[in-house]
């Protein structure tokens, strides 16, 4: 079985915390790994960003390979740029597959531009596409907390068009195909739920003071971690205003903490900075908080178990999640999850068993679940030994079987 699977707008090899880069990266990669042990070749086609970097890579074993397909200029380009770039993302796909005399059986493609690609895709190879949005416009534009992050109606009519015609979509919960069904009135026949997954194998428990030692964290201190993307949507500001809360009400004192935060470029000069990270800093600042919280920048993967296991909690406070591969990674390594009751965190962290749930844009009632787990170590505890349980359930061979049933009905 050959697969072709298009990651169009991000490379699955990225370093993660990037603008563009999170957990649609993750599953890209490690789907793509577990299916080559099944004996399932896929390649993995993405637009080449930068031209330094070989074209053909084979970082994901098994003889599975990235290859980075020049489409536009090879630089990283702002997204409504890039569906400008679609026509020779495509033709330089097939004109790949031809080269190496490669059939491919399906396609499956991530994101919505991915999608319109794989249509073209479906039109001149004849074969089936399966579909996963990651995130839906919609749902984004509705959390959006100004005009600059609503994205206009190219996305929503992209969106529109892969509902229509790709043969399966694959939603990561049934959060995500209620949004399907009700929002976009999809055809739930053509729908299945598949949650993504996570490698017990990398993600486990790590004994906390080897964890500490690891990462350089005294052995006695003691961590809130955040992890991702910064942007709006993922309520880092939120989660300050919960810190700027536990230090009026004297937590500090009684359990003394700091908040490690990974993701984005916070040593970027000034007029490079994003304007979040630019905003989430000066809020800091605000409230006094710069010896609290430490902006560590982007982590690779390999380092992440670590960073888990050290931390007491972790805090994935977003407006919205299709899924949340953070939460899922953390309760793989025995770390209680705190997050907002939205999408697939709802689904996924099990409040007051593996974690807690909190209402969305809720400071006060975050900053109590915080404090909790800061008194209570046998909750702690306790929260962490179920959170590897409940994990379990999404080992990628067992995601990646599903996958493998929905690429035999189609074909």
């Amino acid at each position: 079985m050959n697969i072709a699977m298009l990651s169009y707008h991000t490379c699955p090899l990225a370093t993660l915390g990037g603008k563009d880069t999170g957990g649609m990266n993750v599953y890209v990669r490690e789907v793509t790994r577990q299916l080559g042990v099944m004996g399932v070749r896929v390649d993995v086609f993405t637009r080449s960003q930068d031209e330094h970097v070989p074209h053909v890579l084979h970082d994901l074993g098994y003889g599975n390979r990235v290859v980075h397909v020049p489409a536009g200029p090879e630089v990283p380009l702002p997204k409504p740029e890039l569906a400008s770039h679609l026509p020779q993302f495509v033709q330089g796909i097939r004109e790949f597959a031809q080269a190496k005399g490669i059939h491919y059986d399906l396609v499956h493609s991530h994101y919505w531009m991915s999608g319109l690609a794989a249509l073209e895709l479906k039109q001149a190879w004849q074969v089936p596409v399966a579909h996963m949005f990651h995130t839906l416009v919609l749902m984004k534009n509705r959390v959006a907390q100004s005009p600059e992050e609503m994205e206009g109606g190219y996305r929503l009519e992209g969106e529109r068009k892969v509902i229509q015609q790709a043969d399966r979509i694959i939603a990561a919960t049934p959060a995500e195909l209620a949004q399907l069904q009700w929002l976009y009135q999809a055809d739930v026949r053509r729908i299945v739920v598949i949650p993504p997954g996570v490698d017990p194998h990398r993600f486990y428990p790590i004994p906390q003071d080897e964890a500490k030692e690891f990462i350089g964290v005294p052995p006695c201190g003691r961590m809130l971690l955040f992890v991702g993307r910064i942007e709006p949507l993922k309520g880092m500001d939120v989660l300050i205003n919960a810190i700027a809360l536990m230090r009026q009400r004297g937590v500090l004192e009684r359990n003394p903490f700091c908040l490690a935060v990974i993701g984005g470029e916070p040593d970027a000069d000034p007029e490079k900075m994003s304007a979040e990270m630019a905003r989430i800093q000066a809020l800091c600042a605000q409230f006094g908080l710069q010896d609290l919280i430490v902006f560590l920048g982007k982590r690779s993967q390999d380092t992440l178990p670590y960073y888990y296991s050290a931390a007491e909690a972790v805090v994935v406070p977003s407006h919205y999640e299709s899924f949340g591969m953070v939460a899922l990674e953390a309760l793989a390594c025995g770390t209680p999850v705190v997050a907002s009751q939205v999408g697939g965190l709802a689904y996924l962290v099990q409040d007051g068993l593996t974690g807690y749930t909190v209402p969305v844009d809720e400071p006060e009632i975050l900053a109590d679940r915080l404090e909790n787990l800061l008194g209570d170590a046998d909750l702690r505890a306790r929260m962490g030994q179920q959170a590897v349980i409940a994990a379990s359930d999404y080992a990628w061979e067992r995601i990646a079987s599903r996958l493998l049933a929905v690429y035999a009905e189609l074909m």
